[in-house]
């Protein structure tokens, strides 16, 4: 059942109205690119950083390529395309499973790790730069509803209809 609108307000799928998806995928792909550029000259993606700070931040034994792929809430084939690249790239290794013989343990490699420091520092500057078009008093705030938000789109992701 829709909800009513309130009166004087357009359509929540009206052009005229701020909508969800087209203002999270701009942010996220300006985000993206201006991250794209100023790691340009590290030889990583913001993707492969991604994959580094996601190890780094994990288990210290390493993760499997499933276990990457779901924290990272990404497509398992997108995963394993930037998993061979970067081993072959000397950021990362894939080490046999202590338990499983069907997996792997990915580790970053010391390359990596001294790559990812450099892109951490221009990370974190680049998040402050964002976040300083809010008051201070406003940006723990924010971050704290759009993981609700992104939390919620996940749940709902995985379901069926």
């Amino acid at each position: 059942m829709a909800l009513p609108e309130p009166p004087n307000e357009p359509a929540i799928d009206s052009p005229a109205r701020r909508r969800l998806p087209p203002l999270l995928r701009r942010a996220w792909y300006s985000l993206n690119q201006a991250f794209r550029r100023r790691v340009a000259h590290l030889d990583i993606t913001p993707d492969q950083f991604t994959v580094m700070r996601t190890l780094l931040e994990g288990d210290p034994q390493g993760l499997t390529q499933r276990e990457l792929a779901q924290t990272m809430s990404s497509d398992p084939n997108t995963v394993a395309s930037l998993v061979e690249r970067m081993e072959k790239a000397g950021l990362i290794e894939r080490a046999p499973h202590e338990s499983d013989r069907r997996a792997h343990r990915i580790r970053v490699l010391a390359l990596g790790k001294r790559k990812f420091e450099k892109a951490r520092v221009i990370a974190l500057a680049l998040q402050s730069e964002v976040l300083a078009v809010l008051p201070v008093s406003r940006r723990e705030r924010f971050l704290e509803d759009l993981t609700l938000v992104a939390d919620v789109c996940r749940e709902v992701g995985k379901r069926k209809s």
